[in-house]
């Protein structure tokens, strides 16, 4: 079987798990859990990079692995931003 295809099945079968994840994550839990996430956008970057160098499909490669690093620091970038609000929303009001 063409490399290609097994990787298009693989990449449209992650979208749908992740999307299927995500909405199934009450509102309460979403803010712990997207500052928990950031480890895992930490490694699909280094992924990401990984694969935009690879040999297989080098243009391809170079564009998804271009995508997804900027997705994935968009990802790490929010989820502190959101976990730094989160936090600030806790702290007494006299440390000023």
């Amino acid at each position: 079987m063409d490399p290609f295809v097994i990787n298009l099945v693989i990449f449209v079968l992650a979208i749908a798990l992740g999307v299927e994840v995500i909405t199934k994550v009450p509102s309460t839990l979403h803010t712990p859990l997207m500052s928990g996430s950031n480890a895992i956008s930490g490694i699909t970057i280094v992924g990401a990079l990984l694969a935009s160098f690879s040999e297989t499909f080098f243009a391809i490669g170079v564009f998804l692995g271009f995508l997804a690093v900027i997705f994935a620091t968009f990802n790490v970038v929010g989820g502190y931003v959101v976990t730094n609000r989160m936090l600030e929303m806790f702290k007494g009001k006299d440390s000023k």
